[in-house]
């Protein structure tokens, strides 16, 4: 217990000792706001569904319904929301890897920190009035209770199954294939035969945990204690194996990207970035994780009648937009804390060097444009619709993303993942948060008041009035960080290894 006990303090050092600790707390200030205004809006959601649901099956108990349909729903949500917002636990493990302490003690601790992460707690938003509301007239508080802790439980096993899905899918690209088949069974074990036996499994499951049965809930613990032994192998052998730093010396033709040399200067930026992106492990597999989940969730818009609701194309539209930014860009300039001094000294290398970026992000958003083309084809979402959210990223959502340039201050290191330091802030994580919800909020709102059209019409110009107006405002960003280059640069220093 002891060494539990350590870690968490040097943790708390750590924190307190982080370059962007004085933007951390201003940033946690805005995150509190948020999360208070994100709790609002799934509590609105678990009161509406304790009603929706009676009506929409008579001849069941809404919290049946929540079980046997929505649940499996959520927990995929919830795997799909960790994406960009929860890392592999990632803390400094190479000094305590030359101490006399045993590497599966740091690891466990690394696992318990996880599991008792407050982001594991956000569903319950949506649980506690939705069992309130369904389950008291029944089975009482206890019910509610048990019903509650059952839940936890799965969203535990949704985390763990989840880090070991990052955790295999950074060290191997392909492993990609494993949440993907994971999850196509289960949709078409639910949707395929007339009568799925998962509808009943989840059902019973639900009913267990109401009832508080025991056997549903060792069931359960047992699969968080196999999904935590086989995250704890496989970190245990990756940490060795990226220390080793065993490098990969086969010969391969490289394209050198000189079609950028026209460009000048911001062509070399701009086929700088890209090298970054497909040649550095770090980089590269976020970039392949993230494209991946983008054709996935293109190709199911697109073919499938599941995400046909208004809130789920929005959903998907925004995420896909939006999913590069959120990897790349809310680490924008602490890729580059590893060579900053030698752009610092040539002159305005720093302002062409954003302008590269936001050049080569938003040609970036073609790609997602392109994949939604079979959803407007096929009359899913309209063309109208796609433009709207095309401009609303490379103009509003990209100018929130390139405020994080100036208060940037930890560099990242571009090859390192699970013996790296936790790179995600506070101000990265309300950036990232904002930059995901207020658009579907902002729609939402919209729609409640206008008709579809109008509000594609609304975003679509503000998008491309920030579009345009995009030097203006990376302008900006560069004399801020000019003036805060020097503080910024003795971060960078400080956080290289």
């Amino acid at each position: 217990m002891l060494i539990f006990n350590e870690l968490r303090k040097h943790g708390r050092l750590a924190a307190r000792r982080h370059p962007m600790y004085e933007k951390n707390k201003f940033a946690k200030a805005l995150g509190y706001i948020m999360a208070v205004f994100w709790a609002g809006y799934l509590i609105f959601f678990g009161i509406t569904f304790a009603f929706a649901f009676a009506d929409m099956a008579p001849n069941r108990e809404p919290y049946q319904v929540m079980n046997a349909g929505a649940l499996v729903f959520i927990l995929a949500i919830d795997f799909l929301l960790r994406i960009p917002f929860q890392k592999t636990p990632t803390q400094e493990v190479k000094p305590y890897l030359l101490l006399p302490v045993k590497r599966n003690r740091i690891i466990d601790f690394l696992l318990i920190r996880s599991g008792l992460s407050l982001f594991n707690l956000v569903w319950m938003f949506l649980f506690v009035p939705f069992s309130a509301l369904t389950i008291t007239k029944f089975f009482g508080i206890w019910g509610v209770i048990a019903y509650l802790i059952g839940i936890w439980l799965l969203i535990l096993v949704n985390n763990y199954w989840y880090l070991l899905c990052r955790t295999l899918i950074n060290e191997r690209i392909w492993w990609i294939l494993l949440p993907i088949v994971v999850y196509a069974g289960i949709g078409c074990l639910l949707f395929i035969p007339k009568d799925s036996f998962l509808f009943y499994f989840f059902m019973d499951l639900g009913d267990g945990y109401i009832e508080g049965s025991i056997l549903y809930f060792i069931g359960t613990l047992l699969v968080i204690v196999l999904l935590w032994y086989m995250n704890r192998r496989i970190m245990s052998g990756l940490i060795y194996v990226e220390l080793a730093k065993v490098d990969d010396v086969r010969i391969k033709h490289v394209s050198e990207y000189k079609f950028f040399e026209r460009y000048g200067e911001i062509g070399e930026y701009m086929r700088l970035e890209l090298k970054m992106l497909l040649r550095n492990r770090r980089c590269k597999s976020s970039l392949r994780s993230i494209a991946i989940i983008v054709v996935a969730f293109s190709l199911a818009l697109s073919f499938s009648s599941v995400y046909d609701g208004k809130f789920m194309t929005t959903f998907i539209c925004v995420y896909n937009f939006a999913a590069f930014g959120m990897i790349i860009l809310s680490q924008l300039m602490s890729f580059e804390g590893n060579y900053l001094d030698g752009l610092m000294s040539r002159k305005e290398s720093i302002m062409n060097l954003l302008k590269a970026k936001y050049y080569v992000y938003t040609i970036g958003e073609i790609i997602p444009f392109i994949l939604m083309i079979p959803a407007i084809a096929m009359n899913k979402l309209s063309l109208l619709g796609a433009f709207a959210w095309f401009f609303y990223t490379t103009g509003v959502i990209y100018f929130c993303f390139f405020q994080l340039a100036v208060y940037n201050k930890q560099t990242i290191p571009l090859n390192e993942k699970l013996t790296g330091r936790q790179s995600n802030s506070a101000i990265q994580m309300v950036i990232n948060f904002g930059s995901f919800g207020i658009p579907l909020i902002l729609y939402s709102v919209l729609t409640a008041f206008l008709s579809p059209n109008t509000t594609y019409i609304i975003l679509l110009l503000t998008g491309i009035a920030f579009t345009l107006a995009s030097p203006l405002w990376i302008r900006n960003v560069y004399l801020r960080f000019m003036q805060r280059r020097y503080e910024n640069m003795a971060g960078f220093r400080d956080s290289r290894q």
